[in-house]
């Protein structure tokens, strides 16, 4: 029996009319066993950013990150070599009973895609699989996403022990590496490219997930 951690973060709105965001995307990058020297190494990049002038409060964050950042970061992701995988929903394919449910239902509903596929590529049975969500939604929507998380994990520990955790980005550096391959990811899907994702990223990318198709 072993131990495996999930960090998960997302992109995208859980507004199905946003003309900036046509994917709602979940994102994971997976450790296994003991990483505290990984979470160590992110606390010393943040501290070495902090030394040379760049104030960073809530840590490191792809989309807002200078080029310099992304390029120190990226590469601290390449030496630590976690599994990658990503799952998106082109929201204008949604079904009609999942935009009736509401907002939250669509991040229910790209969680549960996304775990019901990787959880058992990830770990085995009797594992302790700890799922770490990175929580970037407004305050009305935390208790009702929390919740869902929770909902999601316990259909999915049949021979496994699911511990669910939402917890505010900056507070992981797992959680800020998922951030950084799905931003990653996310940007090959938009034709838009990253400079690091073929040595970064992709080596490590195991799964990208559309089940309701692409733009």
């Amino acid at each position: 029996m072993g131990k495996v951690y999930i960090y998960c973060d997302e992109t995208g709105t859980l507004d199905y009319e946003d003309p900036n965001s046509e994917y709602f995307g979940i994102g994971t990058a997976t450790f296994t066993g003991t990483h505290a020297d990984a979470m160590w190494e992110g606390f010393d990049l943040r501290t070495r950013l902090e030394a040379r002038g760049l104030r960073t409060p809530k840590g490191v964050h792809a989309k807002n990150d200078s080029r310099r950042t992304r390029g120190e970061v990226f590469e601290l992701i390449k030496r630590q070599a976690p599994r990658f995988d990503t799952t998106f929903l082109y929201k204008p394919n949604a079904y009609d009973y999942v935009r009736a449910r509401g907002p939250v239902y669509l991040y229910k509903t790209a969680f549960y895609q996304h775990f019901k596929y990787i959880l058992y590529r990830v770990s085995n049975p009797g594992d302790e699989v700890f799922v770490i969500a990175g929580h970037l939604q407004t305050n009305s929507k935390r208790d009702a996403i929390y919740d869902a998380v929770r909902d999601v994990c316990s259909q999915l520990d049949v021979d496994r022990t699911v511990v669910a955790c939402v917890w505010e980005a900056p507070s992981s550096w797992g959680i800020q590496v998922a951030d950084y391959g799905l931003w990653s990811v996310q940007r090959e899907l938009l034709g838009k490219g990253s400079q690091w994702h073929s040595t970064c990223v992709e080596p490590f990318l195991e799964t990208t997930f559309r089940p309701w198709g692409r733009a």
